[in-house]
């Protein structure tokens, strides 16, 4: 299979609709997106996984699937969403619960952040966390992001823990 980049156990390349099923498991689940504002409906993931190709076609990074190297299945999926430039982007993450507590989000957001690095064009990249969602907010920490403080965010409509990285 051919991946946009790789990690020691992941591989990255964009989604396509034959990866419908897989983003159910996270984007289309209650308990992954409980932090996020709520589940996808799955009428809209054809729109998301459509948005996210365009974003690799104009701006050369976008949000990936995560695929496990040993098994070939998508376990996930980590990258960037951009908003107004490619100066500045946010990152995320998201998981299968099955994988969870096995360090693939510390590792996918390593890969994303060095991937979005050796692009060229991003200045800063942003994340943010539900307060309440530790195991997120220790990642972020972990590799590197500073917090900045509390901000409120329409999509999720919730105040969440703000976190800034240059590269």
């Amino acid at each position: 299979m051919d991946y946009l980049f790789t990690s020691e156990r992941l591989g990255f390349r964009l989604l396509s609709l034959t990866d419908i099923d897989a983003c159910e498991t996270f984007w289309g689940n209650e308990d992954v997106m409980k932090y996020c504002g709520g589940a996808t409906a799955s009428e809209l993931l054809p729109q998301v996984l459509d948005f996210y190709q365009q974003c690799q076609v104009e701006h050369g990074l976008s949000v990936y699937a995560v695929v496990h190297l040993e098994t070939q299945e998508v376990i996930g999926a980590a990258g960037f969403n951009i908003e107004d430039s490619i100066d500045e982007v946010e990152l995320i993450f998201h998981f299968k619960e099955n994988h969870w507590g096995q360090g693939f989000a510390t590792e996918a957001a390593i890969a994303c952040l060095i991937h979005a690095r050796d692009s060229g064009k991003v200045k800063k990249v942003v994340a943010s966390s539900s307060i309440a969602n530790q195991p997120s907010l220790q990642v972020l920490g972990k590799i590197g992001f500073q917090y900045v403080g509390i901000k409120y965010f329409d999509d999720t409509e919730q105040e969440e823990a703000y976190f800034e990285l240059g590269l």
